[in-house]
């Protein structure tokens, strides 16, 4: 994907917005934050690219979607009516997204990993679950996760069931990863920042943009090279913005 960016354009970059989490109380004061957020960058924006897990839980039946989060998806059909480009990338959180958001909105999805150029600059930009060196429980619950035969499997389920289930097993999954510490810096075991080292040996990028770690992260990747984890929006309402000429990762203050 190439951008050109015009005078005074920038691009945005956020992810890990877990809508529906913990409860729908503290989901909807979030929901209503990233509004103002993106009420705020939308006519600075030229793309803004929504990077992973932006619901807490995300499965499309063939005919029903979850409940709940309308007014951040009336806002992002604003920005689309005025002509803002926004991209998804699918997370662990939600990657059972196919194509309503597509369909309603001409919203691209993407499930892995794709490679930007913007200004001729080049970056590679995904959420980042499953990718580097470790994880092995994860990777091998995603195989079971993306296939197919078991998504049908719980595609029978009665919406009811199924999503209260995995509303169930996201929240389980965010205990243990407390429980875990997983959340803190982990120094050179950082496995994405090890993935970007990897890739960065065999194809350069500027800069590597991922989310997943619910860490901002901004660290050298090689003399000319920056990896910037995105943080959250939990706790933390970092995002990332490009100008053409330099990547920074800011807060949203209001």
């Amino acid at each position: 994907m190439n951008i050109q960016l015009t005078p005074h354009k920038k691009v945005f970059f956020a992810s890990d917005f877990h809508l529906g989490a913990p409860d729908q109380q503290t989901s909807k004061l979030r929901e209503d934050k990233i509004i103002r957020w993106l009420g705020q960058i939308e006519n600075e924006a030229a793309a803004i690219f929504l990077v992973g897990d932006i619901f807490d839980f995300w499965f499309e039946y063939d005919t029903v979607i979850p409940k709940g989060f309308i007014k951040f998806i009336s806002k992002i059909s604003q920005l689309r009516d005025k002509g803002v480009p926004v991209i998804f990338f699918t997370g662990n959180h939600d990657m059972w997204m196919k194509d309503y958001f597509t369909k309603e909105l001409n919203i691209p999805i993407y499930h892995n990993p794709i490679t930007l150029e913007i200004n001729n600059k080049k970056l590679l930009v995904g959420h980042g679950d499953g990718l580097g060196p470790g994880d092995k429980n994860y990777k091998l619950l995603k195989k079971v996760f993306t296939n197919k035969f078991c998504q049908g499997l719980f595609k029978w389920l009665h919406p009811d069931i199924g999503i209260k289930i995995a509303e169930k097993w996201s929240g389980s999954s965010r205990i243990s990863n407390q429980a875990k510490n997983e959340d803190s810096f982990k120094g050179n075991d950082e496995w994405l920042w090890q993935y970007c080292k990897d890739v960065e040996k065999k194809m350069h990028f500027d800069y590597y943009v991922f989310g997943h770690r619910h860490l901002p992260l901004t660290l050298d990747v090689s003399e000319d090279s920056i990896y910037f984890n995105l943080g959250e929006w939990v706790s933390q309402y970092t995002y990332g913005v490009f100008d053409g000429e330099k990547f920074e990762l800011s807060v949203f203050e209001e």
